[in-house]
């Protein structure tokens, strides 16, 4: 959905290079594009982001069995888990973020049963006390924090949180941290469409974000300019289930266990690529009307809205 749009750069023109490179992380296609005084410290610099990356997936991952979130997971409704500080900061915020959107953005909905498909296979609704059990495990009010000792409980078992949403934002964020200590210029860590920028291409342009429109093939409906900042969209245009004729998002309403209806996709673009996207997952659950509400409490950052009918809203 959202795309780089590199102007024609003549690179021998230029006093810096501009390096790029795609690699795998967090189960995700990461691209990351610096502009450097040359390409072997250019590629120094993004192997110490790559690097960066790595770390905060061993901290966050709950795939990975060995992670602190993995043991918070496996600790639910038994004890308290001590993690480190940067994770418990993460989990905090990740609550404020729950509290802000009255509980559509939640990270224990990774406890969710798996009882919708969007694989196309989907031809009917599942029953409606299934879907109400299947987020029987989900509650963003029963994590419970302790500051002084810096743990996390789940209070209840069967619970589970998980980063999915917001991790890779966080990812970005600290990947452009990193780089700006390290005196890179400029650049884009794009976090398989979480992405944050900084700085200027090499010819002084700043970085152009296209806004794909999923109803018209090879449409942009709208080009960012960004020197110093983060976008994200959420959508349901590459996996849903259509029933009856009714589109239903991959993204699940926290309470409900209803997929979320009445929106395509929700960018949002500020500061942080954390908080885009976990704006941009709370107004897929909350519909067009309550989402604008919220997101014009946040004016540092701007929105676009593509509803299931094709209508961009600004």
């Amino acid at each position: 959905m959202l795309f780089i749009i590199a102007s024609q750069i003549s690179v021998a023109a230029q006093e810096n290079v501009l390096v790029e490179r795609q690699i795998t992380l967090m189960g995700s296609m990461f691209n990351i594009t610096v502009v450097d005084r040359d390409s072997t410290v250019a590629n120094h610099n993004i192997d110490r982001c790559i690097d960066e990356i790595t770390r905060i997936e061993n901290l966050i991952s709950e795939w990975q069995p060995q992670t602190q979130i993995s043991e918070v997971n496996r600790n639910a409704g038994i004890k308290p888990v001590k993690v480190d500080r940067e994770v418990f900061e993460l989990t905090e915020r990740a609550i404020s973020y729950s509290k802000m959107s009255e509980g559509a953005f939640d990270i224990s909905i990774v406890a969710l049963d798996k009882i919708w498909k969007f694989d196309g296979s989907m031809t009917e609704m599942p029953s409606e006390e299934s879907i109400k059990n299947s987020v029987r495990n989900v509650n963003y009010q029963f994590i419970k924090l302790d500051r002084d000792s810096s743990t996390i409980f789940l209070q209840q078992k069967g619970m589970k949180i998980g980063f999915g949403s917001i991790g890779k934002g966080y990812a970005a964020d600290k990947g452009r941290e990193i780089l700006q200590k390290l005196g890179v210029k400029s650049g884009i860590v794009n976090a398989s469409g979480d992405i944050a920028t900084w700085g200027t291409q090499p010819n002084g342009k700043p970085w152009a974000i296209g806004i794909r429109n999923p109803f018209k093939n090879h449409k942009i409906s709208k080009i960012l300019k960004l020197k110093h900042g983060a976008v994200a969209t959420s959508g349901s245009y590459e996996k849903y289930a259509e029933i009856d004729g009714v589109r239903y998002s991959h993204i699940i309403d926290p309470k409900t266990g209803y997929p979320a209806t009445g929106l395509t996709s929700v960018t949002i673009y500020g500061w942080s690529a954390e908080f885009a996207n976990a704006l941009s997952t709370s107004i897929m659950v909350l519909g067009k009307e309550k989402g604008k509400k919220l997101a014009l409490q946040y004016p540092q950052y701007r929105y676009l809205f593509i509803t299931d009918q094709g209508k961009i809203i600004r």
